[in-house]
């Protein structure tokens, strides 16, 4: 059976893309998130980041020619910024932590 054919990897990529969008969308609020809220959405975003980290492993300890390629395509793809997966997870985890650094200055 090939990578994209497990029931779960389509579940489980199904499910990040959704969480994904969903977040996109809600962030556009962020400015009007009370504390709580934004306490919660940066969360939100960490566990995601945590579980496309794991998938992303999936994809590169895969010997499956489509999971190998998909990989591929995305380090051309993140290369063409400049930056490699792991940078760009590092930048979000900047982000994330500068994100909860502005909340903690808050009252």
């Amino acid at each position: 059976m090939g990578f994209f054919d497990s029931e779960i990897v389509q579940q489980e990529l199904k499910e990040l893309s959704e969480e994904y969008q969903s977040l996109i969308h809600i962030g556009g609020n962020y400015g009007k998130f009370d504390r709580e809220g934004k306490k919660l959405f940066i969360e939100q975003w960490e566990a995601l980041m945590e579980r496309y980290r794991i998938f992303m492993k999936r994809f590169e300890l895969s010997e499956d020619f489509m999971a190998q390629m998909t990989m591929q395509q995305l380090k051309t793809q993140l290369n063409q910024f400049g930056i490699t997966p792991q940078q760009m997870f590092d930048q979000m985890h900047l982000t994330l932590e500068r994100m909860k650094s502005e909340l903690d200055k808050q009252p």
